[in-house]
């Protein structure tokens, strides 16, 4: 069994922005000497996640941004707010509701998905960053 490491960075915008790496992830797995196996997608943080959607305009731009904000809104006055004197509260719970890792299979050098699947990250906190991306590659 192999395991191999490979990164790639993303700049985002504040807000729930959301960004297809899809083709990030695929790209990495081809630079990679691992041909079948499965791939831990994951982001170093606590207010960034990584899921699966279909890409398209309504569910990227507005759907998901709704149903977030009616569940766990930006403008809510968080604990956290108070202990940290910030105010990424928001952030907080939306990557730990979201999850800041997915593991996706794949067979020759082809990421496994479903015809409309994308792989995902999503940017749960109040300001603009870079992330770094980490894809762990287990296989042979």
């Amino acid at each position: 069994m192999t395991v191999v490491l490979k990164t790639f960075e993303l700049r985002t915008k504040a807000y729930c922005d959301v960004i297809n790496i899809t083709q990030q992830v695929q790209d990495a797995l081809n630079k990679s000497n691992v041909k079948d196996g499965i791939v831990n997608v994951h982001v170093a943080g606590s207010t960034g996640a990584i899921s699966t959607i279909e890409y398209e305009p309504g569910l990227v731009k507005h759907d998901i941004e709704n149903f977030l904000e009616k569940i766990i809104p930006y403008d809510y006055n968080y604990k956290h707010h108070q202990t940290w004197g910030d105010h990424n509260g928001s952030g907080h719970l939306r990557s730990f509701l979201l999850k800041t890792s997915q593991t996706f299979p794949f067979q020759n050098k082809k990421l496994i998905l479903g015809t409309w699947q994308n792989i995902i990250f999503i940017e749960c906190d109040e300001k603009a960053r870079s992330r770094t991306i980490y894809c762990q590659f287990i296989g042979e």
